[in-house]
């Protein structure tokens, strides 16, 4: 069983939009304290991009991203959403969903660090051409 699944990755030009989901099984979106969005271009290292406290909804945004992508949830199909606007060829990578489960009070900078996530989906390939 794949615990997260993600989807809605694609080829895009610059200035276009795409909408990344990310489905959870209930076991693990029942016990998740925080979810976050991360990415990983070529020869570059994983990355937060955005996280959202799955109760209180509270949400932070890598500076790269902010004003342009939106992070959102969906109690009732145990969905995380990351909408994606004004995309950049920079923002071209292989984004991945990550769930916490530790409970722990994290900081903006430990919610966008992956090592604060100990359940990871396989990812959804991103393209953004000029």
């Amino acid at each position: 069983d794949v615990d997260l699944v993600e989807s809605g990755g694609g080829s895009v030009q610059a200035g276009g939009s795409l909408r990344l989901s990310c489905v959870v099984s209930a076991y693990i979106y029942s016990s998740a304290h925080c979810m976050g969005w991360f990415r990983q271009g070529p020869g570059r290292e994983r990355e937060g991009v955005a996280a959202i406290y799955v109760g209180a909804g509270v949400t932070y945004y890598a500076r790269s991203v902010k004003g342009r992508f939106t992070i959102s949830q969906d109690h009732a199909k145990n969905t995380v959403y990351l909408q994606m606007d004004s995309l950049k060829p920079e923002d071209t990578a292989m984004y991945y969903c990550a769930a916490d489960t530790s409970h722990r009070i994290m900081t903006a900078i430990q919610a966008l660090g992956p090592s604060g996530y100990n359940y990871w989906g396989q990812g959804t390939q991103v393209t953004v051409s000029s």
